[in-house]
């Protein structure tokens, strides 16, 4: 079996969406597709030997002969070049032969080993996406397998199936190609003659010899094109014959795979989070009956079902006696915790667990459990919001694997228990089902109750691998004082809301879908022709077509109308203007006007989820719906802003930290400049610009200012040069000259970063002052724009970090300050920087005192936390 290394590779990535990452943030969609690829290619064939041929980055013989070969091709994105690494250490780590030759494709390198192989009585089979490989079949030696699209899409082609796929045999298929051409080579083909015609061509006259020598049986217009364009097709049939003795190193006999290390090979997977894969792996290269898995058969407890309400209340009258937390698992009917709770399971102890149906919760006696014990689970939150909205109040919780996990590794995305059961347990829970007697069992259909159970024997064994985890890293304190407090302050957040004006919020609607109206008229008048605007075919038809505008990039099916290519359109037709308006109001529509209304509570309330193991950077995030993409400083976001109330007889208190990153960067980098600017309350921006312009500060001007403003924020994400250009509309050569100078203005600053990448490089990550860490494998990385991202990513974490934690930790000292207080006062929102507080007017002063103490005081710095204050009936006036 011959592979072609690069064809492969780049269907596969093409094949898989790219947000398919590891924990630390590598990209693998290529070597994941690749390596299913192979898996299954083993599984299904069974090669007595596998090499795998690989392009060379020098130009090649047909570079010589052939002006402009493969000129078209844009350069792979970064994305799938450091994969190809990767695809390597994988195909090295199992021992497969691999070759390439200088000054040769390839093709040319498979089609010297197919030849090879067929002249020694090997069955040779081809794979690759490249149909240059179609003239190498020969029945019954060598066939090809051809990938169609996708990862598994392919087809087994002998010199019947070259025949019916093209209509000329393997040996005919290279002059066949020549009057074709090839656009993915770049080599033109003879207007006119497509695949049809190019096969009856040479079939009728033999060959491309033949063809000229009998253009007078042609039509004119036939003729006229094949006489116009004989020199293309004389020096394609120059590049399209594949070489079949390329001087190789090593020739087939010494290409036999060796003995690969399973330990070795297990290691990459796991690096590269192939779990699945490993178990295929294994499947397909085991001998019959040898265990493919090397996950444990089952977590050893034995199950109960209860579904009598008596027999839930003595099941929970002991577990209030023993006076330890519990480990619980929910099921639930949907969305967790915003659905019916069908049961509960419930770890006893190290052998035993039960399932409580749904019938059995109803009873007080389940108010007195949760009252009275702590709570152990995974994704603890939605269980607390779904109790309080029963009237239930939990006494605590104990241990949240999910929130633990996240800490431990921030970088990966869905900390699913399946997942986290494979890693630590060594065991599978998606098979896990359970017999009449209850014992745990790996065969039968599927059984909620017993699965869930065995769901929460895994959370309790889980507890002690996570909390091992946590202190080996230094994230005990962490996780003990900020982000375990916050999973309650968070589900009792969501079990609030925020009141809104759901007339108000149709009014927004209803003048938003007027004026996505008017715009949609307008354009398609602009247009000269009626067509539906949110078709992006039609609108490339109109925009590049029609009106003959100058495309900007290219996608896989055309060109692109994204919004960055649209704003480089500006000025060309006063269509693209309405056009950017439509989206942003159509959008703010569909998003806003529609989605915030259909989220509505029949309290009158959103009861947002809020997010706490999402971003890498520590920050939280919500959705259903997403309050934080509300635009912040547009008219139509004051607007919606405008919509969200506070409980009748009640204000909104509305705080924010007053340039949060700026005051941590001031701190971390210990940059006098920073911080006697801020100790002197001044404004800081405007401090900026007078020291990277070298002017006065009373003659600091607008313009001056703004531009200093973006550098003070973009360095908080890792902005660099062209970043700063794109933002600021500026040339990067400007923007480049505007950095310098601050980092000269503030050396403190640059001396900070430097030294931060320096000691991520070292370690691999990142530490905030409160311990959070982000890993940052990018940064040993050999590829220097990856080594790039990985340092602006460096930079950013500390910053990011430190004004997450501090925002965290004011969080949960308000919600705790309220709490102690005994008041009616409680935080409804939390936005960016930004805490929002229902209050009745009695309780408004001790309330703002509450939330200036928890906010100014969440750290120490070695500058102060400014706090901005603002009451008002609507969030939008407390601004």
């Amino acid at each position: 079996m011959l592979l072609d290394g690069n064809s492969l590779t780049y269907r596969a990535f093409f094949a898989l969406p790219t947000d398919m990452a590891t924990a630390s943030g590598q990209v693998t969609n290529a070597v994941f597709g690749f390596t299913s690829m192979l898996v299954n290619l083993i599984k299904d064939h069974h090669p007595d030997r596998i090499v795998v041929a690989w392009d060379r980055p020098e130009p090649t013989f047909r570079h010589d002969t052939v002006p402009n070969y493969k000129a078209q091709r844009e350069a792979p994105p970064d994305i799938l070049q450091q994969q190809k690494g990767l695809v390597r250490q994988v195909i090295d780590a199992l021992q497969i032969p691999m070759i390439d030759a200088v000054g040769y494709e390839a093709d040319d390198v498979i089609a010297t080993l197919a030849t090879e192989g067929r002249n020694g009585g090997f069955d040779v089979i081809i794979v690759t996406g490249d149909r240059d490989a179609y003239q190498l079949v020969d029945d019954p030696y060598v066939k090809v397998l051809y990938n169609r699209r996708g990862v598994s899409d392919y087809v087994l082609y002998d010199e019947a199936g070259i025949y019916d796929r093209t209509g000329v045999t393997p040996v005919q298929y290279p002059e066949y190609a020549a009057l074709r051409g090839d656009p993915s080579d770049n080599l033109p083909g003879v207007p006119g003659v497509g695949e049809k015609t190019a096969a009856k061509l040479i079939n009728d006259f033999g060959g491309i010899d033949g063809v000229y020598a009998n253009l007078d049986q042609l039509t004119p217009k036939l003729r006229s094109s094949l006489v116009d364009n004989e020199a293309t097709v004389r020096m394609n049939i120059t590049a399209t014959p594949l070489v079949r003795d390329v001087p190789l190193e090593r020739h087939l006999e010494g290409l036999q795979q060796g003995e690969w290390d399973r330990e070795n090979v297990r290691q990459l997977f796991n690096f590269l989070e192939f779990r699945s894969l490993w178990d295929r792996l294994l499947e397909a290269t085991s001998s019959a009956g040898e265990k493919p898995t090397e996950l444990d058969s089952a977590i050893d407890v034995l199950v109960r079902v209860i579904h009598a309400p008596a027999e839930a209340d003595e099941l929970f009258a002991d577990l209030i006696a023993q006076a330890q937390p519990i480990s619980v698992e929910p099921a639930w009917s949907s969305v967790p915790g915003r659905s019916a709770l069908c049961g509960l399971g419930i770890a006893i102890d190290d052998r035993n667990s039960v399932f409580v149906g749904q019938e059995a919760l109803r009873t007080p006696r389940l108010k007195e459990l949760f009252g009275s014990l702590s709570i152990r689970g995974h994704g603890v939150k939605e269980l607390v919001r779904w109790l309080l909205f029963q009237g239930i109040a939990t006494h605590g919780i104990d241990f949240d694997t999910k929130v633990a996990a996240y800490l431990v590794d921030p970088a990966d995305t869905a900390y699913a228990l399946e997942e986290l059961a494979a890693r630590y347990l060594h065991v599978t829970l998606s098979t896990a089902t359970g017999t009449k007697s209850g014992q745990l069992d790996l065969g039968g259909d599927d059984d909620l109750a017993t699965n869930t159970a065995i769901r929460a024997a895994a959370v309790d064994l889980l507890i002690e691998h996570l909390h091992e985890a946590l202190r080996v890293r230094g994230l005990q304190q962490l996780y003990e004082t900020i982000e375990n407090p916050l999973v309650g302050v968070l589900a009792r957040m969501e079990f609030t809301g925020v009141r809104v004006d759901v007339d108000e919020l149709r009014r927004l609607n209803k003048e938003l879908t007027q004026e996505t109206n008017k715009l949609d008229s307008e354009i398609q008048e602009l247009a000269g022709e009626a067509f539906r605007v949110n078709s992006t075919q039609q609108l490339r038809t109109i925009l590049f077509d029609k009106l003959k505008l100058a495309p900007q990039k290219k996608t896989k099916t055309g060109f692109s109308t994204d919004a960055a290519s649209l704003e480089k359109l500006r000025g060309q037709h006063p269509i693209v203007e309405k056009l950017l308006r439509y989206r942003e109001v159509d959008k703010l529509r569909s998003t806003y006007g529609e989605g915030l209304l259909a989220e509505v509570a029949d309290d009158g309330r959103i009861h947002a989820t809020f997010n706490q193991t999402v971003a890498r950077t520590g920050r939280l995030s919500s959705d259903a719906p997403n309050l934080h993409n509300i635009p912040i400083r547009s008219d139509e976001g004051r607007k919606f802003r405008q919509a969200f109330l506070p409980a009748e007889g009640y204000e909104l208190l509305v705080a924010d930290y007053n340039q949060i990153e700026l005051r941590v960067i001031a701190h971390l980098a210990q940059d006098p400049g920073l911080i006697d600017a801020f100790e002197r309350g001044t404004d800081i921006h405007n401090v900026t610009a007078a020291r990277v312009f070298g002017v006065a500060e009373s003659d600091v001007i607008k313009s001056q200012r703004a531009k200093a403003k973006m550098v003070s924020y973009g360095l908080a994400y890792g902005m660099e040069s062209f970043g700063l250009a794109q933002r600021l509309g500026i040339a990067v050569d400007e923007a480049d000259t505007i950095l310098r100078a601050y980092f000269v203005a503030f050396p403190s600053v640059k001396a900070y970063m430097d030294a931060t990448v320096d000691e991520a490089r070292d370690k691999g990550y990142t530490e905030t002052l409160f311990g959070r860490r982000r890993l940052i494998p990018e940064l040993s990385s050999t590829n220097f724009r990856i080594r790039q991202a990985g340092e602006r990513q460096a930079m950013n974490a500390g910053i990011q970090g430190l004004a997450a934690d501090i925002f965290k930790v004011a969080l949960v000292k308000l919600d705790d300050s309220l709490s102690k207080a005994g008041l009616q006062s409680r935080v409804v929102l939390q936005v960016h920087d930004e805490i929002v507080v229902e209050a009745p007017p009695e309780e408004r002063d001790l309330v703002e005192t509450l939330t200036l103490d928890a906010m100014q005081h969440a750290a120490e710095l070695s500058v102060p936390l400014e706090v901005n204050i603002g009451w008002a009936k609507t969030w939008a006036d407390a601004k």
